[in-house]
């Protein structure tokens, strides 16, 4: 990078700043306050065919300020860390306070759950690489797609590294902060058949960049993944297994995550509202979150309310063993936060795990699901209608791929009708998950009209 990122040096610096935010909002009035501060700083590179496209020397810096007067909230924000800016924000999140209703719920977490202790957790990761270094990472990677027969044409592949610091403080005297790091490469490849074009990608993202795949490995890949696709047919609408991939499954760990989140509760927008203890999952499937995971790619010791944070599960032996709380949603639902403001971190399931081989043979006919599009998931009912593209399975082997096509059930039958989940782990994001299949599921393709063509 052009600019050398000092960590420990932003970090004094914003601690100092977040500090100077607290003491002034105490003397403006100020009955309690929070403030969060981050500076990031990283590269990203884009070539396409051969040539960069861009090149991007990104810093991004923000304060924001919380106060409370009684009950009464305001908050503000300022892209600027300097002193001015500081006070121009806390003044006006006092001011802002000062109009707004009475919200009883409203409040620091309570001192006695912030965290006290802060191991090192090995998320910071630095990596002094130039701009020359990321673009020919790029350009390998790209070209060890593009070297793959059949390949036709490239939409680009990427470089990013970057690194960051995030401090928190409030006004029970606390005051931490963590850095972290994300280095990450991707490749998208096009290839052409007689029915048009079919493109797909591939990806390496981790915290510690000895950790990242070779620019070779991802290129081929994706030129892998591209030409599987290739002679895509249309599916026959019926009743049917469902084997979602890795990448699909984290997507629908998602959805159950946002079930039971604080805030889709108290507004009693979730299908699991009021479910804790109801059998969802199978029992032998337990879903939780380690936090505190060394080297884990969403590790923190505390949450965005200082709260200190620790393993949690929520779906226990396949039954809602917790839900996901910030201090606010949980004095909202009569409870006691469990460290999620922010969301869940490295999430992981515990579980048989079943070879893809073993899960095809157990299918026997249906669909494996590798790309998922459009938003068609309702939180409140749980209903769930995805376009989708994949692969077609018979007689437990994957015969061709398929596209254009629906699939639909509703996410309490889906969990209740999972049958095995796949050895086949994703470990690049937040949520570590195999395959899933899931049975009994509506996959909506040809009509019949266009079946009997394509037979005849």
């Amino acid at each position: 990078m052009s600019q050398a990122f000092d960590a420990v040096a932003q970090q004094q610096l914003l601690e100092r700043r977040v500090s100077e935010a607290l003491e002034l909002a105490r003397s403006l009035g100020a009955d309690a306050c929070e403030v969060g501060a981050s500076v990031d700083q990283g590269v990203s590179i884009s070539v396409r065919d051969g040539e960069v496209e861009t090149v991007e020397l990104s810093r991004d810096q923000g304060i924001g300020v919380t106060v409370y007067l009684g009950n009464r909230k305001g908050s503000a924000t300022s892209s600027d860390a300097g002193s001015d800016s500081i006070r121009a924000a806390v003044e006006k999140a006092v001011s802002i306070a000062h109009y707004t209703g009475e919200d009883s719920f409203a409040g620091l977490a309570p001192a006695e759950l912030m965290a006290t202790d802060f191991p090192d957790l090995k998320a910071h990761h630095p990596w002094a690489i130039s701009v020359d270094e990321a673009t020919d990472l790029a350009l390998a990677c790209e070209r060890a797609g593009l070297e793959v027969e059949g390949i036709a044409q490239s939409e680009g592949a990427s470089f990013s590294s970057g690194e960051g610091v995030q401090v928190y403080g409030n006004s029970h005297g606390f005051l931490a902060s963590q850095c972290g790091s994300r280095h990450s490469m991707s490749c998208m490849l096009i290839a052409k058949d007689a029915q048009g074009m079919q493109r797909d990608y591939d990806y390496t993202s981790v915290r510690n960049p000895a950790d990242l795949r070779s620019p070779e490995s991802v290129g081929r890949e994706a030129a892998r993944r591209t030409l599987a696709r290739l002679n895509a047919r249309k599916v026959a609408t019926g009743r049917m297994p469902v084997l979602f991939d890795p990448q699909m499954s984290a997507g629908l760990v998602g959805h159950y995550l946002s079930a039971i989140a604080g805030g889709s509760l108290y507004r009693e927008s979730s299908f699991l509202c009021d479910s804790l203890g109801q059998q969802l999952f199978p029992d032998w499937f337990t879903l939780g979150e380690k936090p505190r995971e060394v080297g884990g790619m969403s590790s923190a010791a505390f949450d965005n309310d200082g709260v200190a944070t620790r393993d949690n599960v929520y779906f226990a032996d396949g039954k809602v063993q917790s839900y996901m709380l910030s201090a606010y949603s949980a004095r909202r639902l009569n409870m006691q936060t469990t460290g999620n403001a922010g969301g869940a971190r490295n999430v992981r399931i515990t579980a048989p795990l079943t070879s893809l081989d073993e899960m095809l043979k157990q299918m026997g006919t249906g669909v494996l699901v590798t790309e998922l599009m459009g938003q068609g998931v309702n939180g409140v009912t749980g209903d769930y209608s995805r376009g989708a593209s994949g692969f077609w399975v018979e007689n437990g082997e994957i015969q061709h791929a398929v596209e254009e096509f629906t699939i639909a059930g509703n996410l309490r039958d889906m969990a209740a009708n999972l049958l095995a989940v796949g050895d086949d782990v994703d470990t690049r994001g937040s949520i570590h998950s195999g395959s899933w299949l899931i049975d009994g599921m509506t996959v909506a393709g040809m009509s019949e009209g266009e079946d009997e063509a394509l037979e005849g």
